[in-house]
């Protein structure tokens, strides 16, 4: 099973998130993220936090053999043709590290205060199956191209599209726990491969955990998890990815 760590970018500053992940490299993780929001996910609402797709380019130079991404960016923030060229241009920073991770968006204060249309659920989802084709197109038109098969990973659980969307475009799929809610909804992106004509085994089952699952580990491999990505916040306690990287 691999090893990642979400390196959550609030209530902290510039200089302990870089030491963080190239802490998490030294250490031997698989990949290392960022998440894609403007504010703070909880705690003081108005607390330091930092741009998602700026970190990146920065964590690309940082280091050198995890892969990195963002859990995920949101669909709603960027032109599709911009967006698959800024992850372009910070895969080649990376030397063929970055993972496009994408969703159709949540968090209603980020497009509230940037000035996005919220809209609905349905909408969300109905524009990042508009622009999951965009996205794959412009990547195959960019000169240079990416430096490698630059995977696209699909977050969400949405079992009508989120997960249909995931058989047709992905190469790797985010969802949660507890376990038993992840192998459902592993159950139902087979279905959809199925249905799709995708081969299950082509799509990376990857999973977020809080540093209290680090027990778990064996349920989610048993739920279908290939890749267990470890939540962190400031101050970026990374005992418990240490401990899951000595069990596996």
């Amino acid at each position: 099973m691999k090893i990642g760590v979400q390196i959550q970018p609030q209530n902290t500053t510039m200089a302990a998130l870089r030491a963080s992940w190239m802490a998490a490299e030294s250490l031997g993780v698989d990949s290392i993220w960022v998440w894609d929001h403007f504010y703070p996910l909880f705690g003081d609402p108005d607390a330091a936090h930092f741009e998602a797709y700026t970190l990146l380019a920065t964590m690309a130079a940082d280091t050198t053999s995890a892969s990195i991404g963002a859990l995920v960016s949101c669909n709603s923030y960027r032109n599709p043709n911009l967006l698959a060229d800024m992850a372009r241009t910070i895969d080649h920073v990376a030397d063929g590290r970055f993972v496009l991770g994408i969703g159709s968006g949540w968090f209603e204060r980020d497009y509230d205060e940037y000035g996005f249309p919220f809209g609905t659920a349905r909408q969300r989802l109905a524009d990042l199956e508009r622009d999951l084709p965009i996205i794959k197109d412009r990547l195959a038109q960019l000169t240079p191209g990416p430096v490698g098969d630059m995977p696209i990973l699909i977050g969400g659980s949405g079992e009508k599209v989120t997960l249909r969307l995931v058989a047709q475009h992905a190469d790797a799929w985010n969802a949660f726990g507890p376990p038993d809610n992840f192998a459902a909804k592993n159950r139902v992106l087979n279905e959809w491969c199925a249905r799709e004509g995708r081969n299950p085994a082509d799509i990376e089952r990857t999973v977020g955990i809080s540093v209290d699952e680090v027990d778990q580990l064996e349920a989610y491999a048993e739920a279908g998890a290939d890749h267990v990505i470890f939540m962190v916040g400031a101050p970026f306690d990374l005992d418990p990815v240490s401990q899951a990287l000595d069990a596996r």
